[in-house]
């Protein structure tokens, strides 16, 4: 698998995603559950976004005093 991620707490953007997509399975396929679908897509988009942002960013080099 090359895109298995190992996260130590699931981020909240991951859980919303989660309901959207329980709620959308329990609908009958039309517009409602694609727009349901839909966000949820975009919700796991932003957690990964958060991710990649937060494993990139640099720490504070600059001395406190």
């Amino acid at each position: 698998m090359s895109h298995m991620q190992i996260a130590t707490k699931a981020s909240p953007w991951l859980l919303q995603a989660k309901d959207f997509l329980d709620e959308a399975r329990r609908l009958k396929p039309g517009p409602e559950r694609n727009e349901l679908r839909r966000t949820a897509k975009e919700l796991r988009e932003i957690a990964r976004l958060e991710t990649t942002a937060a494993s990139t960013r640099r720490p504070d080099r600059r001395r406190r005093r």
